[in-house]
């Protein structure tokens, strides 16, 4: 961890032009400052939608792929209570936890995990989430740089709302991380007559049954090709051949 690290990621928390609201810091750098593998940032939209705005290839993008798909993990915890999450240990968490998550986190390499909520006057506005490999606590000074760090990602999003404003207006979403699931939860809502929530719930429900991930299968309802009836309990249409 270097100093000139952190303070070149402060000074360019901001959200890089033309990006939607993404933010333009290099992620491998905050990693690198913060003394963790990677970082993610997620903001949420609402009925349990988030949008992936930042964070390291590889590994932590899938981290937070999985905990949407799933509903559950560190991740969700922090943006439902609005309180930090540390897991210096993922492989020892009790399995009733995250149940269906710890076994394939593990899978993906994260011996440890770290939560942190972007906070404003008690509202979750979004998560930052660091990974390492190797298990251990996060040091003293590397969590107090990371919460300057999730104190100016706030700053800077509060400044630049664009991600939640163009959601909650139904404007184009073509350029969000999760478009596609974003568009689905939509169409579900409409065909099933259920809550934006409840057709997201429905969503997750049929990406793990299938086993397969909920972007694929977003895909699919978008393309027409898995239907949701208005009834509660039977599986979802299905038209063409399917890939599961």
């Amino acid at each position: 961890m270097t100093g000139s690290d952190l303070a070149v990621v402060l000074e360019s928390l901001r959200p890089a032009p033309g990006s939607g609201g993404m933010v333009g810091a290099d992620a491998r750098r905050c990693a690198r400052a913060l003394g963790v593998d990677g970082v993610a940032v997620s903001v949420t939209l609402g009925s349990g939608l988030t949008e992936l705005l930042w964070s390291t290839p590889g590994t932590s993008t899938q981290l937070e792929d999985l905990q949407f798909t799933l509903g559950q993990g560190p991740g969700p915890e922090v943006a439902a209570s609005g309180t930090a999450v540390s897991v210096p240990d993922l492989s020892l968490e009790p399995a009733g936890r995250w149940p269906a998550l710890l076994a394939d986190a593990l899978a993906l390499g994260v011996g440890a995990v770290f939560c942190l909520p972007l906070d404003v006057g008690g509202a979750c506005l979004g998560v930052m989430t660091l990974q390492r490999a190797e298990a251990g606590p996060l040091e003293e000074r590397s969590l107090a740089d990371a919460w300057i760090v999730t104190n100016a990602l706030t700053a800077a999003l509060v400044q630049n709302p664009e991600p939640w404003a163009a959601f909650a207006a139904a404007e184009d979403t073509s350029h969000f991380y999760r478009a596609a699931v974003h568009q689905a939860a939509g169409m579900i809502s409409v065909q099933a007559d259920v809550s934006l929530a409840e057709a997201l719930i429905r969503l997750r429900a049929h990406a793990f049954r299938h086993g397969r991930p909920l972007i694929e299968v977003a895909d699919d309802v978008v393309a027409r090709r898995v239907h949701f009836r208005h009834d509660d309990g039977d599986e979802p249409g299905v038209r063409g051949r399917r890939r599961d």
